[in-house]
């Protein structure tokens, strides 16, 4: 019988340096790129970075108990996960973010953006290395 590997490593390492490292140069990328486009897009564009600023900063979070193997460390990335992939729904279906998307795109960011996170959310559920590493 195999031995089920724990701690982190494998695809919860990867899942960890995505949550630290990708999600925030990802925002700082889309801030900068739509600095000058808060002016025209008013209180609406500003409220959306500011929720991809709080999302980012769950993901952050989420990143961080799960390397430092912390109690509901496991529930807090699924909710960051959820959360991440609500906002780019609803900033890729409102106009109220400016994008440079061609007509077509939207429903394939959608559904990449979607699966990225419904991915990682099975993961966690059904890891046997998550489940050896937190207890659940």
């Amino acid at each position: 019988m195999k031995a089920v590997k724990s701690g982190i490593g494998g695809w919860l390492l990867v899942l960890c340096l995505l949550l630290l490292i990708w999600q925030p140069i990802s925002l700082g990328l889309v801030a900068s790129s739509m600095l000058d486009a808060l002016a025209s897009g008013g209180l609406p564009a500003v409220l959306i970075l500011l929720t991809r600023l709080i999302v980012t900063g769950f993901g952050i979070a989420a990143g961080l108990a799960l390397l430092g193997r912390r109690p509901g460390a496991v529930t807090l990335a699924k909710v960051s996960l959820a959360l991440s992939a609500a906002t780019d729904v609803f900033v890729y279906t409102t106009p109220f973010f400016p994008s440079n998307r061609a007509p077509g795109e939207t429903p394939v960011y959608i559904a990449v953006s979607v699966t990225y996170s419904i991915v990682w959310i099975v993961y966690l559920f059904r890891s046997k290395r998550v489940r050896e590493t937190f207890s659940i």
